[in-house]
């Protein structure tokens, strides 16, 4: 039966109950930026939510991309309250792995960002990422803003002629408003994973094709 959450999402009578607050503490500073994981964050900067596949390489990819301030991975577009990492990867949460972006708009912008995003995955790969399977693998975006969503959309449609043109099948990235799908930040030794452990996996990879959007600002 676990199996079958591998392959599709799960409907909300079949998801997991969850618990009203998180069943863990999150790290209060990033170990590589030395900036608040939850905030405060200086007023004027954004946010942006992305999965990509297995967090602990998308994080990594994004805090080394100037004009971020922080990161944190975590849980977000499923059903269950406050999961666990178990829980999550059974499938039965409805999650997918994701990374919150926390970067200043006068130095990088949201385009600049979903580059990053759509040429550091493969974006057709449904409920995968490599030889990583499950749907906590699927990829997202998960809006703060009208201009965000519409930005989006634009850059999926854009880089969906790009694989098309190159063999590619059909982008299955899902865009959404992230007010409808709360993020729940991950357990601790989760947080700059990479970072704690340099010689720990890492999923990540793109097709090698270029996203023709975002400027990157000096």
């Amino acid at each position: 039966m676990l199996y079958a959450f591998k392959t599709r999402l799960p409907e909300p009578a079949e998801a997991l109950p969850g618990r009203d607050a998180a069943p863990f503490p999150v790290p209060g500073a990033h170990t590589v930026l030395d900036t608040p994981l939850q905030g405060p964050y200086p007023e004027g900067y954004e946010v942006a939510d992305f999965g990509l596949g297995c967090f602990w390489g998308a994080e990594r990819r994004f805090w080394q991309t100037p004009g971020v301030w922080t990161t944190l991975v975590g849980y977000q577009g499923g059903l269950t309250p406050h999961p666990t990492y178990e829980e999550v990867c059974s499938g039965m949460t409805g999650h997918t792995e994701a990374v919150r972006v926390v970067f200043d708009p006068a130095r990088i912008s949201y385009a600049d960002l979903l580059k990053v995003f759509w040429e550091a995955h493969d974006p057709t790969q449904g409920f995968r990422q490599g030889n990583d399977v499950g749907t906590q693998y699927r990829s997202a975006i998960h809006t703060h803003s009208e201009a965000q969503q519409a930005a989006a959309e634009e850059s999926r449609a854009a880089y969906q002629k790009v694989l098309a043109e190159a063999g590619y099948g059909r982008i299955t990235t899902e865009i959404l408003p992230a007010a409808d799908r709360p993020f729940y930040p991950a357990e601790g030794y989760h947080q700059q994973y990479l970072d704690k452990n340099p010689a720990g996996y890492c999923g990540l990879g793109g097709t090698g094709l270029s996203c023709p959007v975002g400027v990157a600002r000096a």
